[in-house]
Parts: C-alpha cells; structure tokens; sequence
C-alpha cells in the first residue's frame, strides 16, 4: 500500500463509512427557506489545507475553519456558568469557547504556549461581541501539577467552576508500529488519558448538582484505524472513562458525557501530514460531500452543557454528519 493510500484508509475510518459524493442546488450560504440551513451546501468542499507540525496554528490556513466567529448567535442559555475549556484556542476548543461565551457563560481557555496567537484571537472575539469574561491560561496538559494548578486558578479566576470541557488531544499518524516510538506513545497516552483523568479528578470539588463534565472523543473509538494504533485506544478511554465517571457522579447531581466527531477541520487535522489529493479523496467519500466544519460541534457542548438537560448523563453524541 503507498503512502497517498494508506492517507485515504485512514481517513475513511477515521469517517466512519463510505458513500457517494453529493450535490445540491440551494443557495451558496446554505440557506433553503425560513428556519431551514442545508448542511449540504452550507459550506464548500475544501480540500487543501496546510502542512504544519503540532500543535499548528490557524494563522497558518488560506481558508480558515470556521470556529463559529460570524455564524453562531447565543441565545442566553448558559448565563451564569463557569466553564474551563482545554484546547480553547482553536478547532473545536475555540468553537466552544465562542458559543458558550455568546450563551453567556464566562470561560477560560487553556492551550499550549506555542499557540498563544490563536488564543489572543479567541480573546479578541469574545470581548468584541459578548459580556462574558474570558482569561487564559497556557500549558501542557502532560504534568499532573499544572492540571491542578489549571482547575485552581480557572476557579480563582471565574469564582468556581460548574462546567469542564476536557477538548484537547494529540496523535501523529503512524503506519508502521516499528516507528511508532516510546515518546510518542507516551505523548498520546499523557495527553489523552492521563490529562481527562486528572483534570476530573481536580475540578471534582468545585462541581456542586447541575454541573456538567463534557469530553471530546472521536468515531475513531468505534472505528480502529491501522494508522492510529495510539491515538483509537485513547478516544476509547475517553468514551468508557466518559460513561464510568457519569455512574460514579450521578448520586451527587453532577453530569458526565462525551462528544464523538467525525473528520473536522482543525488546526490538529492540519498536523496530521495528509496531501490534497488525499483529503479530496477522504471529503469525497463522506455522506455531506464534505469536511465537518468546528462551529457544527458547539450546539452539541451547549446542549450538554445547558440546565435543562438534567437527565442527559454517561451518553456520547456522535455529531458525525451520518457517519455513525
């Protein structure tokens, strides 16, 4: 199997299904009549984004994701939350730190120090279209001391915490197991098990009844993909780990869940070494005839986040676009 070929097996997994590229004849914006947004045309194929070592950088895109900066519009409904979001300052992090900030919760966004612009725009949105407060505090999440520190001065700062997004991860594709090394190996597990680990178990005295604990894991849990023989096992942590904790705090009013997206364009997909022609082969092969873009993720983690979905515990949501 080429290198371009074993690209596109990966990313077909990584959708979790195959099917014929579609069409559609609506308007450009997507918009087909009152109420009504076609997610068919609601945005165009993009098959070329950049090449850039992790963590990358949005900065580094010619047509850059959409994190929800024009598009979502709040609605009141997280006014009063407190929420600390990993990964905040792009892809899906920043998505979410966005919406949960124009519902009217105040946030703090935690990255790693090389990503300090993207989180400096984040910062930016926020204080130019809402009244929620956002601070920011960079670091890796691999050190058990900063996650507590990290839990600690997001609460010091909000006044406490009620809401936890546990968003960030990294992988690094690997289609040989020989050249999978220990330091990789390890950067994944620490990341993606040990940090959702002690982030939870950090914020667990600052969540009072109706808090909400919320996880990114991946279609890749359900899918295995020879090329992420580190990274699938993780994203499975994620979702058991999501669903243990949810039985763990249900006596206590707290709320645990994780959300599985499919293929998002994110500055993480960016480091991920994939062609053009690989990604139009990946795009071309989903049910939308195209990428999932990060905003589509944010009406999910509201959801979840939100009062009123006080029976909704120990679920994982696949916001997928039909991919299972």
């Amino acid at each position: 199997m080429t290198c371009y070929s074993r690209y596109v097996a990966v990313g077909a997994c990584l959708l979790l299904g195959l099917a014929l590229p579609v069409t559609s004849q609506d308007n450009e914006n997507g918009t087909v009549g009152e109420g009504l947004l076609n997610p068919l045309s609601l945005y165009t194929a993009n098959y070329t984004i950049p090449v850039q070592p992790f963590p990358g950088l949005m900065s580094n895109f010619e047509i850059r994701p959409d994190c929800g900066e024009e598009r979502y519009v709040g609605t009141g409904r997280l006014v009063g939350r407190r929420a600390l979001i990993t990964g905040g300052d792009s892809g899906i992090g920043r998505a979410v730190a966005i919406a949960f900030a124009r519902e009217g919760a105040d946030v703090v966004i935690n990255y790693l120090p090389e990503e300090e612009s993207d989180a400096q725009e984040v910062v930016e949105v926020i204080e130019a279209t809402t009244s929620s407060q956002i601070f920011t505090i960079p670091g890796d999440l691999r050190n058990e001391s900063f996650c507590i520190d990290l839990v600690n001065r997001a609460a010091e700062h909000l006044g406490g915490l009620d809401i936890l997004v546990s968003n960030a991860a990294y992988s690094n594709i690997t289609f040989d197991i020989r050249d999978l090394t220990n330091e990789q190996f390890d950067r994944t597990i620490y990341t993606n098990i040990y940090a959702n680990f002690w982030l939870s178990k950090a914020i667990r005295p600052f969540l009072e009844p109706g808090s909400s604990i919320i996880f990114t894991s991946s279609g890749i849990s359900q899918a295995p993909s020879g090329g992420l023989i580190d990274y699938g096992p993780t994203k499975a942590f994620v979702t058991t780990f999501s669903r243990s904790l949810s039985l763990q705090l249900a006596p206590f009013g707290i709320r645990v869940n994780a959300i599985a997206p499919a293929l998002v364009l994110t500055p993480f997909l960016s480091t991920q070494g994939m062609t053009t022609e690989a990604m139009r082969q990946i795009v071309g092969a989903t049910p939308y005839g195209r990428i999932e873009q990060p905003v589509e993720l944010a009406p999910a983690f509201v959801g979840l986040a939100e009062r009123a979905a006080t029976y909704v515990s120990g679920s994982l949501w696949g916001v997928s676009g039909a991919q299972g």
